[in-house]
């Protein structure tokens, strides 16, 4: 399904260049739940980045369902990247002066392939029923707890039904019960066939998944299967 060829990203910085990917290769098949591992400053994120087509590669071939999409047009990319792809980050990334429902609704805003109202509709109370806050689906962000946030934040992700799951340290700002909570949704989502690629330090979450890229320095120091 993914397939990353000797992928470069070099960043500039006035005088200074920083290599954050250093011609990394790996495959990602189809179904699989892959744990992106390394420290602060490794290139986990980037690597996510430009899985998600939130960035470039300054060199390399990015595969995705076998169509190179590392030379594509920004416009085609975000059509691809909303129909492949949902994202969930750390940060929760959610609109405070939005409901929850309202919040995981905005995919259909950018789709090429909307709904109707009544079907948005059904389909945002059901994934929002899924992650467990149906009651909760008219309060704002601000309202509801981080655990919370970020189930909303997994809903939208799931809005437009996308084959590809990207996660990036979405336990990060969450306590212990809460990071459960989390995981064990993503793990549901991966039994239901979802490709799950979630970023992240923690060696308890790499533990759960089912493959771990080790990366440091911008390279792959080790493809490990659990």
């Amino acid at each position: 399904m993914i397939e990353f060829s000797e992928i470069r990203k070099v960043y500039s910085i006035g005088a200074v260049t920083i290599e954050a990917l250093a011609g990394v290769s790996f495959e990602i098949s189809e179904h699989e739940f892959v744990a992106i591992m390394g420290p602060s400053g490794s290139g986990k994120s980037t690597m996510m980045h430009i899985l998600g087509f939130l960035d470039t590669p300054t060199s390399g071939t990015y595969l995705l369902k076998g169509q190179d999409v590392s030379r594509l047009r920004s416009n085609r990319l975000a059509d691809i990247r909303n129909e492949d792809i949902g994202f969930v980050f750390q940060s929760y990334n959610l609109l405070p002066q939005l409901s929850a429902l309202e919040n995981v609704l905005l995919p259909c805003t950018y789709s090429a392939h909307a709904m109707n109202g009544r079907e948005e509709k059904t389909r945002t109370l059901e994934l929002l029923e899924r992650v467990g806050l149906k009651d909760r689906m008219n309060n704002r962000s601000v309202e509801m707890s981080g655990g919370e946030q970020q189930r909303v934040a997994i809903a939208r992700a799931l809005m437009m039904d996308p084959p590809i799951i990207l996660a990036d340290e979405p336990t990060g700002n969450l306590n212990s019960q809460g990071a459960r909570e989390i995981l064990d949704i993503m793990k549901e989502l991966h039994a239901d066939g979802k490709t799950i690629i979630y970023v992240t330090h923690d060696d308890t979450i790499g533990a759960q998944a089912e493959r771990v890229i080790r990366i440091q320095d911008g390279h792959i120091m080790a493809d490990e299967r659990n």
